[in-house]
């Protein structure tokens, strides 16, 4: 395939913010994996040239760009959100990450005796829109699989494989350092 294909069909994936990632079942995904892990250099200048920075990511790549400080808001807004929902599925399993596979209901099936999983979904119904516990365990899987963290693997289950990218979020959070106020000991 000739690399304006590629290029192309990168740009339509991570343009609009989601992932490419080293263990995903889609074969295309795959392929545009493989290419960007032996074309890294050419392909982050070509990108480059229309103000988009290809970054390679813990087995994924995804776009950067510089952005208005005007954004910083919104930015943290988003940090926000994912820091709640990172700290929903961290909470159901401290071990939730890259590989594990998982069905919404498993979830659900615990949220009536596990009131700590309960209110933090309590508190995400603002992002999931839903009444239901198991329509939001349903819909928080659905925007981790808009965004690219997860994917389907199984229709019939509905069971769901977290992807690297979620390494991302995982970073992103660790990432985020506040220092503690110091009291004054007098």
């Amino acid at each position: 395939m000739p690399r304006e294909n590629y290029n192309k069909q990168i740009f339509e994936i991570l343009s609009k913010g989601h992932f490419i990632s080293s263990n995903s079942i889609n074969s295309t995904q795959k392929k545009l994996y493989q290419y960007l892990e032996k074309e890294k250099e050419a392909t982050q200048d070509y990108f480059d040239q229309i103000g988009f920075y290809l970054v390679e990511g813990k087995d994924c790549f995804y776009f950067s760009r510089e952005e208005e400080k005007s954004t910083l808001k919104s930015k943290l807004e988003r940090a926000m959100r994912w820091i709640s929902i990172l700290d929903f599925f961290k909470s159901y399993d401290e071990s939730f990450g890259v590989g594990t596979q998982i069905t919404p209901s498993e979830i659900s099936s615990i949220i009536g005796v596990n009131q700590n999983l309960k209110n933090k979904l309590n508190l995400l119904k603002r992002i999931t829109k839903k009444e239901k516990y198991d329509e939001s365990v349903n819909e928080l899987f659905e925007i981790l699989k808009k965004e690219g963290f997860v994917e389907v693997i199984d229709d019939l289950s509905m069971t769901y494989k977290v992807l690297n990218s979620f390494s991302y979020l995982e970073e992103l959070i660790l990432s985020i350092d506040i220092e503690e106020p110091t009291t004054n000991e007098n």
